[in-house]
């Protein structure tokens, strides 16, 4: 159902990546007319390397075999790690222990299931406070509206224009795109076993996994101005190493995304809130960033049920105690350590050489994060 052009509704939720639609899932059957707004049409391209773990097939009740059908679904049962120019190890569990999708495929079927209007292809360019919410664009008027719009959502910047500190982005480039069978023979690297290489200074990492016929190549790193010089370092040690030929790959796609936690930010106001990426929600250790955000629209859309419509900011605060008990409160001190950076690389390359650190650690906490526990929520 597509909405109007000038028309009001309830909750306006601006973004309909995995946060957005996650929202608007969470209140179906609330009574509230919900409308996501979208500057893109779906499906659209998202830089992602492109994996979900049990835990988020759970909260989204997905049904595997019927998601599989149409869309890409890769089991992923083994990993390949290491230090970019390093030595690598592969780490197998037996087990399906994620699964590899396509954003693009992903992002779409989570927003056409979530039973929310929609306005895509219309970017939110005006927002203004009055007695009855906000005035969107000069014609939509909506009594709340959530910020679901990724690194660079419109609302998330009204919220923080006095935090405009690019501390904790991390910045990336991808290229994902379907091997021809000349290609399929000459890359090596395994559909069940995505590959995973640490920068040397542990401030970034570059990735390759293939699922059902794609092939997907990315580098991101922690307040990076040159990516492309790093990312061709890295497409350049592929090629060496004979994984990837660098021949092959396609253009590269940027896009940009903030970690938990490292820098404060305003997430609640009156009659608005803010959901994953717009939040800055990606894991600090792994950069991950579905799990959080589609966690923080089901929050959110607790919350606003338990408001009855009234999206004061003390109301909404609940929304905001909820997300650091979550996912712990921000960090006043980042940066502070006892042990100075050059020694914590030298001992996390040493350490990313054991099997037992990168299973246990690498793998296990930072990129499945087997030892969280699922989201109760509804």
């Amino acid at each position: 159902m597509t909405a109007t052009e000038s028309e009001t509704c309830d909750v306006l939720i601006v973004g309909g990546g995995p946060g957005g639609s996650s929202c608007a899932r969470g209140l179906r059957d609330s009574g509230l007319d919900v409308l996501i707004m979208d500057k893109a049409t779906f499906p659209r391209d998202k830089v992602c390397a492109g994996w979900i773990t049990p835990p988020v097939v759970d909260l989204l009740d997905l049904d595997l075999a019927d998601y599989a059908r149409d869309h890409a679904l890769q089991p992923i049962t083994r990993f390949r790690t290491g230090i970019i120019g390093g030595t690598t190890i592969e780490t197998e569990y037996g087990k399906t222990v994620s699964y590899g999708i396509r954003r693009c495929e992903f992002d779409n079927y989570l927003l056409k299931r979530c039973g929310a209007r929609t306005q895509l292809g219309t970017p939110l360019k005006t927002m203004e406070c009055n007695e009855n919410g906000w005035l969107i664009n000069g014609s939509l008027q909506a009594k709340l509206v959530v910020g679901a719009g990724g690194h660079f959502c419109p609302v998330a910047r009204e919220l923080n224009q006095d935090h405009s500190s690019e501390k904790s982005v991390v910045l990336a480039q991808e290229t994902e795109f379907e091997l021809t069978p000349e290609q399929q023979s000459l890359c090596h690297v395994k559909p069940d076993t995505p590959e995973l290489y640490f920068c040397r200074d542990l401030k970034g990492y570059g990735w390759c996994f293939y699922k059902d016929g794609y092939l997907n190549v990315g580098m991101g790193r922690e307040g990076e101005k040159q990516l492309s010089a790093v990312r061709d370092e890295f497409t350049d040690y592929l090629d060496r190493e004979g994984r990837v030929p660098k021949e092959i790959l396609g253009k590269f796609k940027g896009h940009a995304y903030r970690l938990y936690g490292l820098q404060k930010r305003t997430i609640v106001d009156e009659r608005v809130l803010l959901v994953g990426d717009a939040i800055g929600m990606a894991s600090p250790q792994s950069g991950e960033g579905i799990r959080p955000a589609i966690e923080t629209g089901f929050i959110a859309a607790d919350v606003i049920r338990g408001c009855q419509q009234d999206y004061t900011k003390v109301r909404l605060a609940e929304y905001q105690d909820k997300l650091f008990q979550r996912f712990g409160e921000w960090s006043d001190h980042p940066e502070a350590s006892l042990i100075p950076a050059t020694l914590r690389q030298f001992l996390g390359r040493k350490l990313m050489s054991t099997q037992w650190f990168t299973r246990k650690v690498l793998l296990d906490r930072w990129f499945l994060q087997q030892h969280v526990s699922p989201l109760v929520h509804g």
